[in-house]
């Protein structure tokens, strides 16, 4: 692959960004690859180290903010036919809901899913908490005189305190596994606004 395929290639991905966000990309590996060249390497060395165009495009939309893809899609759908606009207005009534009933249980999912992660961190505090009050009364009841019951006590918080280190690494794990999902699916959602602005 040359540099000419190595961009149209980016420039492929890149489709359904801002023309200008493209034309920054291609401009910003283009020289990439000139200084790579310049220092002695080919044009196909200079591209082998670097990502393939399919994964370059790929972070860069994951890292373009939502807001910025549907303006540029807003802009190339500028020109709207007059029985579009009929369409669109006469249609109102029941595309309105839709989308709001649909955004309604996207942000629903997304309550649901990180309430359930709350309650575990939360859990886990409170198995915390009761595990350190649980040495505290341990202590006081051997000190008291209570020395079995002090004993049972702390033998029990001391069960707690290992839950809990169990129980922290679970959570973290949930926590990341659903960052890495809600990730996805905004990509997913980025990807398919991008998809239709390819269409056109």
């Amino acid at each position: 692959m040359n540099k000419s395929e190595f961009l149209n290639s980016l420039s492929e991905g890149l489709k359904g960004l801002p023309q200008n966000e493209i034309a920054e990309r291609l401009t910003f590996y283009g020289e990439m690859i000139d200084d790579m060249v310049e220092e002695g390497k080919t044009e196909q060395e200079a591209i082998l180290e670097l990502e393939s165009p399919e994964s370059i495009a790929a972070a860069i939309i994951s890292e373009t903010p939502i807001t910025k893809i549907v303006k540029a899609r807003v802009k190339q759908n500028r020109g709207l036919k007059a029985w579009e606009i009929v369409l669109i207005v006469l249609g109102f009534p029941v595309w309105l809901p839709i989308l709001i009933s649909s955004l309604v249980v996207i942000l629903s999912f997304y309550i649901v899913v990180w309430s359930i992660i709350a309650s575990l961190w939360v859990d886990l505090a409170a198995l915390a908490v009761c595990a350190v009050w649980g040495l505290v009364l341990g202590v006081t009841a051997v000190q008291g005189g209570l020395v079995l019951k002090g004993l049972v006590i702390i033998g029990l918080s001391i069960v707690l305190l290992g839950l809990c280190i169990f129980f922290f690494f679970g959570c973290k794990a949930a926590t990341k596994g659903i960052i890495i999902l809600t990730k996805k699916i905004a990509l997913w959602v980025k990807s398919l606004v991008i998809k239709g602005g390819k269409e056109k």
